[in-house]
């Protein structure tokens, strides 16, 4: 997702953006009123800026000589106040009305987004960083939320300020108008080419201002490793070196926008108060009322701003449309499947079979991760997986619960291959124990009831108790709604653990996948999760990824996995008895052969 520095509109861009118009669609009677509200009230402010130089006349002409309409100056005060007050109250209008549109039809934007982000494979999020998927869905919507919301308003505004105050002076003073085209289109141009060059200082400006959230996203994504390692003071240096080069680019593009704010003030209002002096010197001789000058001096003010507005405008509407395409590159993503359209019907038994299964990861196609893995799990069995860090003992879980597509073979559950399977149904009925718990940062409660959306307090507890966990929940003051923080961090190992067993446990899973689950954990723990784990595992198909040889000694079968190809299989006692088996040397290294008996 290639970010792009968009400073034009281009033909895609503007197919893109009217693609995003189907969420306006819903809210469109808010949209169209509030184009005519704003229209009205374009036109009124036109009209408004005409009466001071008609109340200039009707001071300097009772009889309303040179003035366009014959009133009196009191009543062209109480004509303009009128009218200033309906503008107030359609500007009201038309917020409200804008806002309405943008707020629902970006939530509607967002939470497809967000549906179809969170329906990608597993290889699109190992393609995308994080923080630029997060950029998508905030700062890219939100400055669509703010077109819909204020700039397209004002661009259309300011559009018809230029337009109508070019008509109103061609048609009240078009001699004077001659004057005008003479110099603001040159300095139109010369504004042009200042700006383009500031808006690629910013882009250059907010690179770098990415650059440093980036550092701050990784440091507080991973605060314990910088906690271990004690690199406060490499992060703090590393964070302050990357905040000075944002410091010297911003001087940088400040020492440009004062060059563009002095020529602004030079040229531009140099060139007002030329038209200003030939205008004085048209009422000297006659030729000119007093007061049309000054509505010319106004709506020439008036049509400068529009131009240095629209001018802004547009980069900020370039740079929307830049972000529109973002998001509807997300939209156009292909999910893995229609998170609207699983019923949660079904159950396996749980038989498994990988039949030839070869695999390379998307994002390393040149490294074989399998190589013919062959294997047959009837339902109910408990099955171990073993080897060496890298054999691809957890990439057979990752398959088997479909992240990602064969290379070559066929994975069947109950003799059906699991891509025929409704995705989301089918990994309802898996259940799975990782070797490092992630929890979400809210109540224990809340992350048990993750296993089982609809499980009464009853269920919870009941899971609670099987997993071994009721005993440290009940313990709290809150329990189970004490707050386990930030991925968990308020609770120890061995607890996040029994957390995870009893929300598999609700989950109520016909197989189950249990990845190094008590590696990490002390001997006391471990046993205490072992038993928790003991419970979960009655009844199921349970494929148990180890280290630990010690846990796997009573399992019905064991896959000894070298290389990607599975070399050994049999139970404990068999594989011990294979002279030089990887299996009886793995043993070797964790059993004292001088104090334990490995066959037992």
């Amino acid at each position: 997702m290639e970010e792009k520095s968009k400073t034009r509109i281009t033909r895609a861009g503007l197919k893109s953006a009217l693609s995003m118009f189907r969420y306006i669609r819903p809210y469109r009677a808010y949209f169209y009123s509030a184009l005519i509200i704003l229209m009205v009230g374009s036109f009124l402010m036109m009209a408004i800026m005409g009466i001071p130089g008609q109340m200039v006349s009707a001071a300097t002409d009772e009889i309303g000589g040179n003035a366009l309409f014959d009133f009196s100056l009191n009543t062209w005060g109480w004509i303009m106040f009128g009218i200033l007050a309906l503008r107030a109250i359609l500007s009201f209008l038309q917020t409200i009305l804008f806002a309405n549109v943008s707020e629902r039809g970006m939530a509607d934007v967002r939470r497809d987004v967000y549906g179809r982000l969170i329906s990608q494979p597993m290889a699109y999020f190992e393609r995308y960083r994080v923080g630029e998927l997060t950029s998508r869905i905030t700062a890219d919507v939100e400055q669509l939320q703010s077109v819909f919301s204020v700039t397209l308003a004002e661009f259309i505004r300011q559009g018809m300020t230029l337009a109508l105050g070019v008509i109103i002076l061609a048609f009240l003073m078009p001699r004077l108008f001659l004057v005008m085209l003479l110099t603001i289109p040159a300095v139109v141009i010369l504004a042009m080419v200042f700006g383009r060059y500031i808006r690629k200082l910013s882009k250059k400006r907010q690179d770098q201002l990415a650059k440093t959230n980036t550092i701050v996203e990784e440091t507080f994504q991973n605060f314990s490793i910088v906690k271990a390692f004690a690199n406060e003071l490499f992060e703090v240096n590393r964070y302050s070196g990357s905040v000075q080069k944002m410091v010297a680019i911003s001087l940088n593009f400040a020492k440009v926008r004062g060059l563009f704010f002095a020529f602004i003030i030079l040229l531009l209002f140099g060139s007002i108060l030329f038209i200003l002096w030939q205008g004085a010197f048209m009422v000297q001789n006659g030729s000119m009322d007093a007061g049309n000058l000054l509505s010319f001096v106004i709506y020439t003010v008036m049509i400068g701003g529009a131009i240095a507005s629209l001018g802004n405008l547009y980069t900020t509407i370039a740079g929307a449309l830049g972000a529109t395409e973002r998001v509807k590159e997300i939209l156009d993503s292909q999910p893995e499947f229609d998170i609207q359209s699983n019923n949660g019907g079904l159950r396996i038994t749980g038989n498994i079979s990988f039949e030839d299964v070869h695999f390379e990861y998307p994002s390393r196609e040149d490294v074989a991760v399998l190589e013919g893995v062959t294997l047959d799990i009837r339902a109910g069995e408990k099955v171990a997986l073993v080897g060496h860090s890298g054999s691809g003992k957890s990439t057979i879980a990752r398959l088997l619960m479909n992240f990602y597509g064969l290379n070559k073979g066929v994975i069947r559950v109950d003799g059906i291959p699991i891509n025929e399977y409704d995705l989301s149904d089918f990994r309802k009925n898996i259940g799975i124990v990782p070797q490092e718990v992630i929890l979400f940062g809210g109540t224990i409660k809340e992350n048990l009831l993750y296993g089982k959306p609809s499980a009464s307090d009853e269920e919870l507890k009941e899971a609670a108790i099987k997993a071994n966990c009721w005993e440290f929940i009940s313990s709290f003051p809150e329990g189970m709604e004490t707050i386990v923080g930030e991925r968990g961090i308020k609770l120890s190992g061995g607890q996040k653990q029994r957390v995870a067993i009893a929300r598999a446990i609700l989950k109520d899973p016909s197989i189950l996948l249990l990845d190094e689950a008590t590696s990490s954990l002390d001997a006391g723990s471990e046993k205490v999760v072992q038993g928790a784990m003991n419970v979960l595992m009655e009844g199921r198909t349970s494929i148990i990824i180890a280290h630990r040889l010690s846990t796997i000694k009573d399992v019905d079968r064991i896959y000894v996995l070298d290389k990607g190809r599975i070399v050994e299989s049999g139970s404990h006692f068999e594989l011990i008895e294979k002279d030089d088996g990887i299996y009886k040397n793995l043993a070797r290294l964790q059993f004292d052969l001088k104090s334990m008996d490995i066959t037992t």
